[in-house]
């Protein structure tokens, strides 16, 4: 379903280049449960970035079942964010005027699903 091909990802102060992923080469199963762990400053928020198509990766390849991301437009990362990936972030990044449970439909309005059955399953969970 996933896979990281020599990943690398450098950021640029002026002409200086600072790496912070060397070539990772990852491959994630079906259903497969995952942790990353490292110290700070390792490269685990830039990795989870790249994989959820929220920072573009230097070079490398990265493959969704099997097709190359490298020519991704804007519209097939947002296709793949709101379809395939999922992120539970650190900080809830809740809407603050918004209720919990409307927090919990707004993905699901952004996907299409009808008022009524974003309802049921925002309540559900």
């Amino acid at each position: 379903m996933l896979e990281l091909k020599n990943i690398k990802k450098s950021y640029y102060v002026g002409k200086l280049e600072i790496p912070a992923l060397r070539g990772i080469n990852l491959a994630f199963k079906e259903n497969e449960f995952v942790s990353i762990l490292g110290p700070s400053g390792c490269g685990k928020t830039t990795l989870l970035n790249i994989i959820g198509g929220l920072d573009r990766y230097t070079s490398g390849d990265l493959l969704i079942d099997g097709k190359s991301t490298k020519h991704f437009k804007e519209y097939e990362w947002d296709a793949y964010r709101n379809a395939t990936i999922g992120f539970v972030f650190q900080n809830y990044n809740l809407i603050s005027h918004l209720s919990i449970l409307d927090n919990v439909e707004m993905a699901l309005r952004l996907s299409g699903v009808s008022p009524k059955e974003r309802r049921e399953k925002a309540i559900k969970v």
